[in-house]
């Protein structure tokens, strides 16, 4: 009787807990099942060569990573979180190099640097249903409105963002339902920032975007409503990797691939607030969605840190596999 009874514990222990946090291994080419309240991994799944980003669907059902490659490979990885077993990746065909990674409007949205372009898979049919070229040099991660009216990316080696705004649909009968797909005209909007513009985010408020510019250590400040860079702040952020907002859009925290710290500023204020101690280097930060822990991908130590929002000491790491790098959360529904 009691091995009967321990034996759906053990399985119990081990299925994807709601909300998950992924957590890549580039060296490993693993993706890792988190669960957050014991930072136990409960899974692993392989995901193909160099996965660099992560991102689960609305329904936090299915998962899709980049493998990236710098434009050798041409793929994303597509993992099914529940049973947790790799499924048929998609193949992007001439879309070499995938790399930014979102879920919006229940479509996949990612960037392409080999093809200087950005494009959204839909999972429904199968198939890449949309593509718009940025002409912009690495374009590299990827923000799309809920709305699905705006998307920004950063293209690091021009050291711009483009922001892309869809044109209002002709003919009154049909103009609610175009809006509502990826099709139709665009425009774009290249604002030049610093050297190296990678790491982004946009304030919870959608009145700016902030950038990290790995080359020059600035930070941009984008205004959304005027589309030009307000204010550039000398951050000392060098290597800088990811930059992420906090859900209430108090403080912004930058990674650093070079740095052994975690910078962390003031939003309102634009001022730097402290220098968390991580390691040796920093690469992706993923915000819990009730905005109390950050953690951050420290790809050179093999670990991922555990921070806390209030006091901003670090509670603990995370062995997830060596390199650790893109991070996500699914959440069930």
């Amino acid at each position: 009787m009691l091995a009967v009874a321990l034996a759906p514990l053990r399985v119990l222990a081990q299925l994807t807990p709601s909300p998950a946090l992924l957590a890549l291994s580039k060296r490993d080419h693993t993706l890792a099942i988190v669960d957050p309240v014991s930072l136990k991994v409960v899974g692993k799944v392989p995901v193909g060569d160099d996965p660099h980003e992560v991102i689960a669907s609305t329904d936090g059902k299915t998962a899709y990573v980049s493998n990236y490659g710098f434009g050798a490979f041409n793929t994303l990885a597509v993992i099914d979180l529940v049973a947790q077993k790799p499924l048929t990746p998609v193949d992007l065909g001439a879309l070499r190099g995938p790399h930014g990674l979102t879920f919006v409007g229940g479509k996949t949205w990612f960037t392409a640097e080999g093809a200087k372009a950005i494009g959204s898979y839909d999972p429904a049919t199968k198939k890449v249903d949309w593509i718009l070229g940025t002409g912009q040099n690495r374009t590299h991660m990827i923000y799309v409105t809920e709305d699905l009216q705006r998307i920004y990316t950063t293209n690091v080696s021009s050291g711009t963002v483009s922001i892309m705004e869809k044109s209002a649909a002709t003919g009154s009968s049909t103009s609610s339902r175009l809006m509502a797909i990826p099709g139709g005209d665009w425009n774009e909007t290249v604002v030049r920032v610093g050297d190296g513009s990678e790491g982004f985010d946009v304030t919870p408020d959608s009145k700016e975007i902030w950038v990290a510019n790995a080359h020059d250590g600035t930070i941009s400040i984008i205004a959304i409503p005027v589309k030009t860079a307000s204010q550039t702040l000398n951050a000392n952020v060098r290597s800088a990797n990811r930059l992420k907002i906090t859900p209430d859009g108090k403080l912004a925290f930058v990674s650093m691939l070079g740095a052994g710290d975690v910078a962390v500023f003031d939003v309102a204020s634009r001022k730097e607030v402290k220098r968390i101690p991580v390691g040796h280097g920093a690469a992706g930060i993923e915000m819990q969605p009730d905005g109390s822990r950050v953690f951050v991908a420290c790809t050179p130590d093999n670990y991922v840190t555990v921070i806390d929002v209030k006091s901003l000491a670090v509670l603990g790491q995370i062995d997830v596999g060596p390199e650790p790098d893109g991070l996500a959360w699914a959440v069930r529904r």
